[in-house]
């Protein structure tokens, strides 16, 4: 049904300054919409100058250059638009944490708690503030509201190659009432064309390729001047480098610096491949094996966020993303309790890695998801 955009409520558009976020400002402007323009600012640029020596910032999202081309944009819209600072609560929320998980041998993922506990946690609460009943964002995902079950239900994108549902489990139902993805039904193709049929200033923006707070895509790098900055340093706890069955093979350079499924700098030479198998932060140790023993066939997920129903209260099949660029596999996903489940997978999947996130799908619905232990 046409929504009539004389009787619409104002809607604020999360505007980052990419090509996306601009075109859903154009597109609600063009309907006749009441928008106004919201950009976050979430991390000091003057921060840790060292990390910009190879002119990185350019290739990240939510720079400066970012924050001017939404206010071009807004101006070339005629509309209005914002800046607000969430540097507090994006440090103690995405940076800490991340920190914290990659030294305890995790693998986090900062973009979804960038959702989770930013984009839309906080940015709602500031759009009620200045009157905007709901939020747009340039996404690639898709809400509808359940008729049968009175739920809202998160779907993966039309375009599957840009689908984000992958970032988005942590979202509430109140969450998901009062949020528009405008892009979900649209390929980047069309998004493009919108952008250009608009003139946007951006239109030929490319996209940002790294997190917004590591511009060189080195996380390690990051930490190290991260902790510097606080008058604290990087462990240096140099550690055995062992099999599955025990024997040590050789030492590794501190468990942050490797990753599940890991094959490379690993810095011996065995004749055969080996990849990192599983990083035990107690015991100080890396463990490496073949590729047959870096798959499993189940892993426990916590904190999980139930989407398409409350909760589980009994097993459930569904398709299993433990990677944003996994295919999901078949499995059967039974409850712990209220937030913790155990999946099985039908096959045994290639590194499960504990801190990234698993997402379970039936069909183009996203049923919830939450973190492999």
């Amino acid at each position: 049904m046409e929504i009539n955009s004389n009787q619409a409520p104002l809607t604020a558009v999360a505007m980052s300054g990419g090509v996306d976020s601009s075109a859903v400002a154009a597109m609600l402007v063009q309907r006749g919409f009441p928008v106004v323009g919201l950009t976050m600012q979430l991390w000091n640029q003057r921060r840790l100058p060292e990390l910009d020596r190879d002119g990185a910032r350019g290739q990240r999202c939510c720079s400066l250059d970012d924050v001017y081309d939404a206010k071009r944009v807004a101006q070339h819209l005629g509309m209005p638009h914002y800046v607000v600072n969430y540097e507090q609560r994006f440090e103690e929320t995405v940076i800490q944490p991340f920190v914290e998980e990659y030294l305890a041998g995790r693998t986090p993922i900062p973009c979804t708690n960038c959702n989770n506990h930013v984009k839309f946690d906080p940015l709602l609460v500031t759009s009620r503030q200045i009157g905007a009943d709901r939020l747009a964002t340039g996404h690639y995902a898709r809400i509808r509201r359940n008729e049968t079950t009175g739920r809202y239900e998160l779907l993966r994108a039309v375009d599957a190659a840009k689908d984000q549902t992958y970032f988005l489990f942590g979202l509430s139902q109140e969450q998901m009432s009062r949020t528009d993805f405008p892009l979900g039904e649209l390929d980047k193709t069309a998004v493009r064309e919108i952008a250009r049929q608009a003139a946007l200033p951006v239109a030929e923006k490319p996209e940002s390729q790294e997190i917004c707070f590591v511009p060189s895509g080195k996380y390690v790098q990051f930490i190290e001047a991260y902790l510097g900055e606080r008058g604290e340093s990087l462990p240096e706890d140099e550690g055995d480098l062992v099999t599955t069955s025990g024997e040590v093979i050789g030492r590794h350079r501190g468990v942050h610096n490797y990753t599940v499924g890991q094959r490379k700098g690993l810095g011996i030479a065995t004749g055969r491949p080996l990849y990192v198998v599983e990083l035990d932060r107690a015991a100080n140790r890396v463990v490496v094996g073949d590729d047959a023993e870096l798959r499993a066939d189940s892993c426990e997920v916590r904190d999980v966020n139930w989407i398409s129903f409350a909760a589980l209260e009994a097993s459930v099949r569904a398709a299993v993303k433990i990677r944003h660029r996994h295919e999901p596999a078949a499995a059967t996903i039974e409850p712990i309790d209220a937030t913790s489940a155990r999946v099985k997978f039908d096959v045994p999947q290639r590194a499960i890695t504990p801190g990234q996130a698993a997402v379970f799908y039936s069909g183009d619905v996203v049923l919830g998801g939450g973190w492999i232990r």
